[in-house]
């Protein structure tokens, strides 16, 4: 049996080398590597790929989240509403910029963004939402966005972890993740759906006015810069086949959910009726007392696993000055002590499932 990774890039890489070595040999004949048209090129890949108006590509994914909210023009100290469940360099972007990060609570089946939780901690100072599309599938768009028609909010979507997954509305209509709110980002780091070699992302909108004022802090470089031509050609070969990636990941997701269906104490993800799954991470959930366990067990046995957000953010010392306190966010609390991410990549092997699986199956009726 092959080793077993989290991910497989450079199986990916393999598979598509002739074009993506025809684009890098564009890109070095031409020696344009920070004004050539790949970015362009890759922008209107974007642009059509999701439907929406306008991308930018960008060379730094941590500066889009603050482009964003800066093209949104939210005065000082507004409050922005996130999930207390997730990565903390969003709420960290909130706090530079002046504005008030606020958390909510997280729904315990897909830990994203709870909708009612968000409605209670909407104040006279809120301007904005940031819903997280996480592990690989949309928040509960529909929802919030009626809170922020309501009260007159803005949305910026975080689409890192879900680049392709699509929500369907209940009359029917079908959106992709990234193209709900006023406008969107999306990291190209190489865990993510899809991935660069480093640093790079998007900024998405089809809102003119938000597009002008993202398009000047470009052209005026105000703390970002267009992503440079070698990963903008990248990404454009990759995009051609992102939807067939996902889709290579589904009978992975399927045997997982099966053999887990047998294992008590174990909790597949839940698939939510309103979106498709791309499986950016495939998460099981288990008792908090056998999580840390569960890994171990993994690791002897030469499987990786990854615990993503072991502390949530209302409890870390960073936004401790905000007054939050144990208990209150309950939801991601325990998710924090309860989510283990298992390998998922579409070049995972049956006996490599069987083998995982097995493992997890052995632990889980050891503590029985």
């Amino acid at each position: 049996m092959e080793d077993i990774k989290m991910t497989d890039q450079k199986a990916l890489y393999a598979r598509l080398k002739p074009e993506l070595d025809a684009a890098f040999t564009a890109v070095m004949e031409s020696m344009s590597f920070t004004e050539g048209p790949q970015v362009q090129q890759l922008a209107d890949r974007i642009q059509a790929y999701l439907p929406v108006a306008v991308a930018f590509p960008c060379a730094a994914d941590g500066s889009t989240l603050r482009v964003a909210l800066q093209a949104l023009a939210l005065p000082a100290g507004a409050a922005v509403i996130l999930p207390a469940f997730g990565d903390a360099a969003l709420a960290e972007t909130v706090l530079r910029l002046g504005l008030t990060p606020v958390f909510a609570d997280v729904q315990a089946d897909t830990f994203t963004l709870d909708p009612e939780a968000v409605a209670q901690a909407i104040t006279p100072t809120t301007r904005a939402i940031l819903p997280v599309h996480l592990f690989g599938q949309c928040a509960a768009m529909e929802p919030l966005l009626a809170l922020t028609r309501k009260y007159d909010l803005k949305v910026v979507e975080d689409n890192s972890q879900a680049f392709g997954a699509v929500y369907s509305w209940p009359g029917g209509q079908r959106q992709k993740a990234g193209t709900m709110g006023h406008c969107s980002i999306s990291s190209f780091f190489p865990a993510k759906p899809l991935a660069g070699q480093g640093e790079g992302a998007a900024i998405c909108t089809n809102e003119a006015n938000v597009a002008a004022k993202v398009r000047h802090f470009f052209e005026a470089g105000e703390g970002t810069a267009p992503l440079d031509a070698l990963q903008a050609a990248m990404l454009t070969v990759k995009l051609k086949y992102t939807d067939a990636y996902h889709a290579g990941k589904i009978p992975v997701a399927q045997y997982y959910d099966t053999a887990f269906a047998q294992v008590p104490g174990v909790q597949p993800p839940v698939c939510a009726a309103y979106s498709s799954h791309v499986y950016q991470q495939y998460v099981i959930s288990v008792a908090p007392k056998l999580r840390d366990g569960l890994q171990a067990h993994l690791r002897d046995n030469y499987i990786p696993s990854m615990v993503y957000y072991p502390q949530p953010l209302h409890l870390q010392e960073a936004f401790g000055h905000l007054g939050y306190k144990q208990g209150d966010f309950p939801v991601a609390e325990k998710l924090s002590q309860s989510l283990l991410s298992l390998p998922m990549h579409s070049e995972l092997k049956q006996d490599q499932l069987a083998y995982i699986c097995g493992q997890v199956q052995d632990f889980m009726q050891k503590q029985v």
